[in-house]
């Protein structure tokens, strides 16, 4: 599966290696075959990820199956915030927040490359604003607790601002009824790349990690959960394994329903979308939050490099889960959300791009997903098979800790110790960011996308120049990082790289299907890929753009296609 010899359990992935990881697909498939793993995690998104990294690190035998690709369901889809959810010490949730905020500091000393601080401004407006000036009093004592709890570990306490320093920071906020703002600091992170980047750390420390790996079945010795037949690129394989978890987030009640036939569906799926804008739109360098006309629910636009991602809402959904777009509707709710608050004119011609996920929310199945608690739960069923669904992002350590207890006492072995508190995922260890920052170009478009690993990518370029170029127009994203997505991400298709490796198709959806041709015939010298494989990827993105922009502007036709 790897190119390098696997590390003794509980060691950091170390930036001093000299090579990189290479994942070798036909590899790790044998091994799934061959091998008898101590725990089989089912799901690659970022609770799974980190369930199978705190796995490995504790010296269990383990194995990580996606049925499509890392992080392709809701961890590529979440509001990419690593935050402590200020929301909930108004519910009163002030245990979770602190608990949030206690993760969201090891993120950003286990991954300092990926995981950033980010200013939160909430503008304090006479009306029609999230605050006025007597409630911004009663929300100023949220933040003092914010900070006591745990907000200070990120070296800056909210600040109370004037009206001109609101506006330094966001320009082309309405200032007719503006009465300063108060900023707190929280944490941002692509959410694909952390959970690949958590993957790939658990690959290093010896675990079999693959996408691509549909599981059909579970496998069953004296009613215990011992493994899963796997569909894996047209060949049925049978990974055996002590112990099962189920880490599939709003597929979770497939699962449990293969071990237990008379399971009862417990998921209850919240929709939450995001739009993105051009930034010289909008010109802030923060998250700003805005009231939504009618709506108890705040908004949020956030910059992201030259583009200002708008979201989220938080909402029932009914449909399969298997494809979730942004509608018109929900389109145009974020829109009128941003020209409320910003004295400017958005139309739907200036999204560049926009994504659907669905929260997989465990609880109360009657009122406003909204009001549901964003709390983690971890069973074990008749088949000894643990399952795992709710949390968020930020508490995904935490909750892979938990969930390796629990198979612990599934396989009798309770002595063993989380090690991922500390543990330093891949690019993180020796990371510089005031030096990287300071490089510019470059070196430090790549340093805050791969860390320390970001040389591995140098190498490439230095063998072969070209591989500098840009690859989608308008995006710093080069010809060398598409090869580097096939070599060591296990990247299979043109959309694992613009959806997820690059993000490209967020960003900049249309330039992304106009490179697309370029990263299939890239993909196909680095894969093997036969003509016919690389003119179908190419097709299946196009039409999968075509479907999302048809969801988006509202054209019924396409949208069935």
């Amino acid at each position: 599966m790897i190119t390098m010899p696997a590390r003794k359990p509980g060691r950091s992935a170390r930036a001093t290696r000299r090579t990189a990881l290479l994942l070798d697909r036909r590899r790790t498939t044998r091994q799934l075959a061959d091998e008898q793993f101590d725990v089989l995690v089912v799901g690659g998104g970022i609770t799974g990820a980190y369930t199978a990294l705190d796995a490995v690190s504790r010296g269990l035998r383990t194995a990580l199956v996606e049925r499509d690709d890392f992080a392709s369901g809701t961890s590529s889809k979440s509001s990419k915030m690593v935050h402590g959810g200020l929301r909930y010490i108004e519910q009163g949730n002030v245990n979770l927040v602190r608990h949030s905020l206690l993760e969201r500091h090891r993120f950003r000393r286990n991954a300092p490359h990926l995981v950033h601080r980010l200013p939160f401004l909430f503008p304090v407006l006479e009306k029609e604003g999230v605050f006025d000036p007597r409630l911004a009093k009663g929300f100023e004592g949220l933040l003092w607790t914010y900070d006591l709890v745990g907000g200070w570990r990120i070296g800056k306490l909210h600040q109370r601002l004037t009206v001109d320093q609101v506006l330094a920071h966001a320009p082309t906020l309405r200032a007719d009824h503006l009465k300063g703002g108060l900023m707190y600091f929280d944490s941002r992170a692509d959410d694909a790349r952390l959970t690949l980047t958590i993957v790939r750390t658990a690959a290093a420390l010896g675990a079999t990690v693959l996408n691509g790996a549909r599981v059909d079945a579970l496998l069953t010795s004296g009613g215990r959960a011992c493994g899963a037949k796997a569909h894996i690129d047209g060949e049925e394989v049978e990974i055996r394994a002590h112990a099962v978890v189920n880490a599939t987030g709003v597929w979770t009640d497939r699962l449990d329903s293969m071990a237990d036939t008379g399971h009862r569906d417990q998921v209850r799926p919240a929709k939450g979308v995001h739009i993105v804008v051009p930034w010289h739109k909008l010109r802030i360098d923060c998250t700003v939050t805005v009231p939504i006309p009618g709506r108890a629910r705040r908004a949020t636009c956030t910059r992201w490099g030259d583009t200002v991602v708008l979201g989220t809402t938080d909402n029932d959904y009914h449909g399969s889960p298997d494809d979730v777009h942004c509608t018109r509707q929900e389109m145009e709710f974020l829109l009128e959300g941003a020209r409320t608050a910003f004295d400017v004119e958005l139309t739907p011609d200036d999204v560049l791009g926009s994504i659907g996920g669905l929260r997989p929310l465990v609880g109360n199945k009657e009122g406003a997903t909204l009001d549901m608690s964003r709390d983690h739960h971890i069973t074990v069923g008749p088949t000894g098979m643990v399952t795992v669904t709710g949390g968020k992002l930020t508490t995904s350590r935490h909750m892979g800790e938990l969930v390796i207890d629990k198979v612990a006492g599934v396989l009798g072995r309770k002595g063993l110790k989380s090690r991922t508190t500390h543990l330093p995922l891949l690019g993180g260890a020796g990371y510089d960011a005031e030096a990287v920052a300071a490089s510019g170009g470059l070196a430090a478009h790549l340093g805050e996308r791969y860390g320390t690993e970001a040389r591995f990518v140098h190498d490439l370029i230095a063998e072969d120049p070209s591989l500098a170029e840009p690859v989608v127009a308008g995006l710093p994203y080069t010809r060398a990082e598409v090869v580097y997505a096939a070599r060591a991400e296990l990247a299979r298709s043109v959309d694992d790289v613009l959806s997820r490796r690059l993000r490209a198709r967020l960003f900049a959806r249309d330039a992304s299907a106009e490179a697309a041709p370029e990263v299939g015939a890239l993909l196909g010298r680095e894969l093997g890929l036969t003509d016919e494989q690389i003119d179908q990827q190419v097709s299946d993105y196009l039409t999968s753009v075509r479907h999302e922009k048809a969801v988006l502007f509202g054209d019924a036709e396409g949208a069935a296609a």
